[in-house]
């Protein structure tokens, strides 16, 4: 492809198909992008009366991993509220998905719930009826409740016709090269009146996927794996992170969830030091995980209990 046009509904799905576009390109002997391998991608989404768009030229301008901060975070119920006391009719089907469906396992054990199985939701649906009916709340019915399971924001047709016309004005610029490259980022909200405005983000210098360089990451020489693990999860917003490194020349598998026999495994680990799984300083590992099509390399900066309260 030439350009590649995203309407991406998933934050997963964005972070994906921008780090296969990265892994794409080539790079000159000065570490310089090579501009005949860059793919454009024009990204669009949009929230109701909200949305935005942008052009990403990786090597030049920052990347969906960049500006992963602009993205709110994903819509969650206290557990308390759903067990106990649910006063929404969101609550009632949380509840349905959250705790009955593990327990009951409508469909046989390890079969997840599918939000576009018709059999799923209608389950769903019944369920939180009864739910909702025990504590007097309204509003179920099978819309609504695909909704809530696969996190549907409700579209606007004419966010939508702005938004789209925005993607495909860039397409048209950077298929013709009519322009130069200019400000990249377009935000557009309309709830009162219209407000449009348009920046350039600024591009990372310690991007895990598009600077081409390894990022660190500083941790107490005494800390457990664990520690480490949550610490990249949380910083670099993993799904479900698989951690390899190579320890006195042979590659050693740390940590890996995609296998019920692989976790088995490579759980024990996150119990042990640093120190007992060989981690030493200046360590590097590679951190793959579904939300990205290449794995990103991370240096281990130990620091002693000293440094880190002096840091404080």
């Amino acid at each position: 492809f030439r350009i590649i046009v995203c309407g991406l509904d998933s934050i997963v799905a964005r972070r994906w198909i921008n780090s296969m576009l990265v892994s794409m390109l080539q790079y000159d002997e000065n570490n310089q992008v090579v501009p005949t391998s860059i793919i454009p991608l024009i990204d669009g989404g949009t929230e109701g009366f909200k949305g935005n768009a942008r052009v990403i030229m990786h090597g030049y301008t920052s990347c969906i991993e960049c500006t992963l901060d602009l993205f709110p975070p994903q819509v969650n119920f206290p557990q308390c509220t759903i067990a106990n006391n649910p006063r929404l009719p969101e609550h009632c089907v949380e509840w349905v998905t959250s705790i009955l469906w593990p327990k009951e396992k409508p469909f046989g054990p390890g079969v997840n719930i599918d939000g576009d199985s018709v059999e799923h939701i209608q389950w769903i649906v019944e369920h939180a009826t009864k739910r909702a009916n025990e504590h007097n709340i309204t509003g179920i019915n099978f819309r609504f409740t695909q909704g809530v399971v696969k996190r549907i924001i409700p579209a606007v047709a004419s966010t939508n016709a702005v938004i789209a016309s925005i993607c495909a004005t860039e397409v048209f610029k950077l298929a013709t090269s009519s322009v130069l490259l200019m400000n990249n980022y377009t935000m557009f909200n309309d709830i009162e009146g219209i407000y449009m405005l348009t920046y350039p983000p600024e591009k990372r210098e310690d991007c895990p996927i598009c600077s081409n360089v390894p990022v660190r990451v500083q941790i107490n020489e005494t800390a457990k794996f664990q520690e480490l693990v949550d610490q990249l999860i949380e910083k670099y917003q993993l799904i479900a992170p698989l951690i390899c490194t190579q320890i006195d020349g042979q590659s050693k598998t740390l940590y890996m969830t995609s296998t019920q026999q692989m976790l088995e495994l490579t759980k024990p680990h996150l119990r042990m030091t640093l120190q007992e799984l060989g981690l030493t300083n200046g360590i590097e590992m590679l951190v793959g995980d579904p939300a990205r099509a290449s794995s990103m390399r991370v240096i281990i900066s130990l620091t002693s209990s000293m440094e880190t309260t002096t840091a404080k």
